[in-house]
């Protein structure tokens, strides 16, 4: 495949999650069978999952080649390239495809930041970002990316999302060229399409960066601590330093080994650690106790009135425990459709 000229053609990256496949199919059908640019897809779906029911679905209503992505691929228009599971999707700039394992971003992989930032820096004003329905806020950071690099922003109407979380959290940190439903993209793009572009503007050194970061080609100290401060709370990823981004709105943070994470994907992520240390600790106690009271049943006297007490307070650290646990907290949610 050939790569995309760089003068006449522009680039279409889309991010999507829970409630994807339906509003994805509803975007594809509208482009005609020559539409004039590639389009990749970032949509958020388990490690075990295959994508092939979204592939055939778009294959099926849609006039566009709709294909796995696959590393060292190029971008060609009138085709769709769709992030496989448990891979991050990016694009360099002479249109060749990346493919990756690399650190999940937001708790995901893929992840939609990677795909939009990559265009962004590769691509500047020839890219085309579009933000669909879905849980927490993955994609506002890659979206804002795209509008400083001189890109156009499309976010669906949180009212036309079936979950609207993805979109307004974008809409809460930026002003796009348009927020629309779905059944008006298509035009959008089509009209777009022959639009003049503007002026091609510097890509920010930090973006540029972050794109090394996330392709693995740096992630030295120095360099990280260019792009922010460093936090007192550690990456639940790896167990690294973690460091506060200080460009962009929204508050964002990244290690060094390449995981990256927003407020809400950070605290999510630490409330699902934070739930499995307690069951781990229930468990524990739960052992300690039925351990103790063994001991007393088998003793006399001052030890097993010993162990009798000490199996007690075992229980109340164990209705505590289990207290915490059946407490509702929403932060841990998960977006995966699959």
């Amino acid at each position: 495949m050939k790569a995309i000229p760089d003068e006449n053609n522009y680039i279409v990256v889309v991010g999507t999650s829970a409630g994807g496949m339906k509003a994805l199919i509803k975007l594809v059908e509208q482009l005609p069978k020559d539409f004039p640019a590639p389009i990749l897809i970032v949509q958020h779906i388990s490690a075990d999952a295959t994508g092939d029911a979204l592939l055939n679905s778009l294959n099926k209503i849609g006039k566009l080649k709709c294909i796995h992505a696959k590393h060292g691929n190029h971008i060609e228009s009138g085709y769709i390239y769709f992030a496989p599971s448990d891979h991050h999707l990016m694009v360099e700039k002479d249109g060749s495809l990346l493919v990756t394992k690399g650190a999940q971003e937001n708790r995901s992989r893929p992840a939609i930041d990677p795909l939009f930032r990559s265009a962004a820096a590769s691509f500047g004003n020839k890219t085309i970002g579009i933000l669909l329905t879905g849980y927490l806020d993955d994609g506002t950071a890659g979206i804002i990316t795209i509008q400083r690099c001189g890109g156009i922003s499309i976010i669906q109407d949180p009212a036309d999302a079936d979950y609207p979380d993805m979109p307004t959290n974008a809409l809460n940190q930026m002003k796009p060229d348009y927020c629309v439903p779905i059944t008006e993209m298509g035009g959008i793009l089509s009209t777009l399409m022959i639009r003049k572009s503007t002026k091609q503007l510097t890509i920010p050194e930090d973006i540029v960066k972050e794109v090394k970061i996330a392709q693995r080609v740096l992630s030295d100290l120095p360099s990280v601590n260019s792009l922010g401060e460093q936090v007192p709370f550690n990456c639940p990823g790896c167990g690294g330093v973690l460091w506060k981004m200080d460009k962009g709105p929204a508050l964002r943070y990244r290690c060094h080994t390449g995981h990256s994470y927003t407020a809400a994907a950070l605290l999510a992520e630490q409330t699902e650690k934070i739930e499995e240390t307690m069951w781990t600790a229930l468990r524990m106690f739960e052992e300690r106790k039925n351990l103790l009271t063994t001991i007393a049943n088998g003793q006399k006297g001052a030890m097993a009135n010993s162990a009798n007490e000490r199996a007690k307070m075992s229980q109340v650290h164990i209705d505590r425990i289990r207290a915490i646990l059946l407490t509702d907290d929403k932060s841990s949610i998960s977006d995966s459709p699959i």
